[in-house]
């Protein structure tokens, strides 16, 4: 079975063109999309609406956007590697920022691999695909 991928994205136009995007490159995975890093944070630690969920069974990557309502992406990205269960889980940034301070702070909180959405959708695509080939097919991930 295909572990699920968490985006965490609040605006809307990006979740749809991720979607499509995924889609186009045949990623199988099913696409779990929370608003903000409130509810990232809750998805992830099996807390609120989803404290039903199992907290062992975590996303395969969880892709990041950086400004987000409530807390931000660098938060998550913090709360993430601060607990033992999700230290080791992928993450990567997806974001339209290029300031090399976003980037820096990124890395810096350990964050896996840091991508500026492309803003035309056919390299948009090309990027997914890259994505999904290296994070959920090629990369061997370390087993808690």
């Amino acid at each position: 079975m295909h572990k699920v991928i968490l985006l965490v994205e609040d605006n809307p136009d990006d979740v749809e063109l991720t979607r499509l995007a995924f889609e186009e490159a045949k990623v199988a995975n099913k696409l779990v999309v929370v608003g903000d890093g409130a509810e990232a944070l809750d998805y992830l630690f099996a807390r609120g609406r989803y404290a039903d969920r199992d907290p062992v069974d975590l996303p395969s990557i969880v892709l990041l956007d950086l400004n987000l309502p409530k807390v931000d992406g660098r938060e998550v990205l913090q709360a993430i590697r601060a607990n033992e269960s999700t230290r080791t889980l992928p993450v990567v940034v997806l974001t339209t920022s290029t300031e090399p301070f976003d980037v820096e702070a990124s890395y810096a909180l350990g964050v896996n691999s840091y991508i500026q959405k492309p803003v035309d959708f056919e390299q948009f695509v090309w990027a997914v695909k890259q994505v999904g080939l290296y994070w959920l097919v090629l990369n061997h991930p370390r087993t808690p």
